[in-house]
């Protein structure tokens, strides 16, 4: 089978990743295997071709995010059968330990990120790749194999962010970071279905209106210096109840600095870099909330694709590149220039 392939690290990815021939993957009892019709690009496929700042095991196949068919079952298989249309849950976990067993299996101590940390030589930027049964949600048929694959790890991500973590209410004030970015836009539309007033934030009038068009109330533009003080400005200095963060150092002081008393910080990820300051006084002062989140349950992932076959959450959809042109989806999403998702058919090269 054809699959994108990387062989060493680079900070290029056009000198590394090359579409080759591998061999069928052999699937355990425990696993299906899928037809890969379409898959999609996160950040943490450039992480895994920079080497950083996690060493991805090498010769590395990249792609959380798979939505096809089933094409063949293990022996132990008893969820799945083959014709079925399906989508990946990456969040890897052993299923046995404490914290999977309380439904945390993204806090397990065993947990990895499928199509990231796994490997030598599985991801989801091949023809066909394997998961375990658990691994694996259906898709239902008024849901397009494009709208699951470009909705699936980042529609989880946000839900756990908001509704696991945040635990949104009604009437809250919610500051989207990165309105138009894949976490982004379905944090959006989620705060939207809970009721929520959304004021997002994006880097050009482009996606600043696309903000809008997806449900955001606001927008203001975050390459700005002043940008907070416009969301000050928009909350009639009442600040937010819920800020969601993915943007890192460059803008994490100003987004704590406009929480209300008692609000509600939620990060995954930092784009802009790690090492940040915060001024403690808003900590113990105002009674704010920092949590951490990343990933999300199997369940959580299922809230998703169920809302999103009911037209609530619709996922953006920049381009869709041939197999043949699949590394330009990862000069893409280093210039983060696109709006909306990229992804590849491994099917078309």
């Amino acid at each position: 089978m054809k699959a994108a392939v990387f062989r060493e690290y680079g900070k290029d990815p056009t000198q590394v990743v090359k579409i080759e021939d591998v061999d069928m993957p052999k699937l355990k009892p425990n696993e299906v295997m899928i037809k890969v019709e379409l898959a999609s690009y996160n950040y943490n496929d450039l992480w895994a071709i920079w080497g950083e700042p996690v060493k991805t095991p090498l010769p590395h196949i990249s792609g959380s995010d798979v939505a096809g068919i089933v094409v063949e079952v293990g022996e132990d298989i008893t969820k799945f059968k083959p014709g079925d249309r399906v989508v990946s849950h990456s969040n890897m976990s052993c299923r046995v330990c404490e914290m999977c067993t309380a439904g945390r299996e993204y806090d397990c101590s065993d947990r990895t990120i499928w199509g990231f940390q796994t490997g030598p030589l599985w991801g989801g930027f091949a023809q066909y790749t394997h998961l375990p049964e658990v691994n694996v949600a259906k898709i239902p048929e008024n849901v397009s194999f494009e709208s699951a694959a470009a909705i699936s790890m980042v529609g989880m991500t946000a839900w756990h962010m908001l509704v696991g973590r945040a635990m949104i209410k009604p009437a809250q004030t919610v500051l989207i970071m990165g309105g138009t970015s894949g976490v982004g836009m379905a944090g959006i539309q989620i705060a939207k279905l809970y009721n929520c007033t959304v004021i997002a934030t994006a880097g050009n009038k482009e996606k600043m209106e696309k903000c809008i068009e997806i449900g955001a109330d606001d927008v203001v533009n975050h390459r700005e210096s002043d940008w907070y003080k416009k969301v000050r400005e928009i909350t009639k200095k009442k600040g937010v109840d819920v800020v969601f963060e993915h943007i890192g150092k460059a803008t994490f002081p100003q987004e704590v600095s406009l929480l209300k008393t008692g609000g509600t910080l939620v990060a995954t990820g930092a784009t802009t870099g790690y090492d940040s300051t915060l001024d403690l006084r808003y900590l113990f002062f105002k009674g704010t909330n920092l949590l951490g989140s990343t990933q999300g349950t199997k369940a959580e992932l299922e809230e998703v694709i169920h809302w999103t076959s009911r037209g609530r959450i619709k996922p953006l959809i920049s381009t869709v590149l041939p197999f043949d042109e699949m590394v330009q989806g990862h000069v893409m999403m280093a210039k983060a220039e696109q709006i909306g998702k990229i992804l590849t058919t491994p099917q078309k090269l």
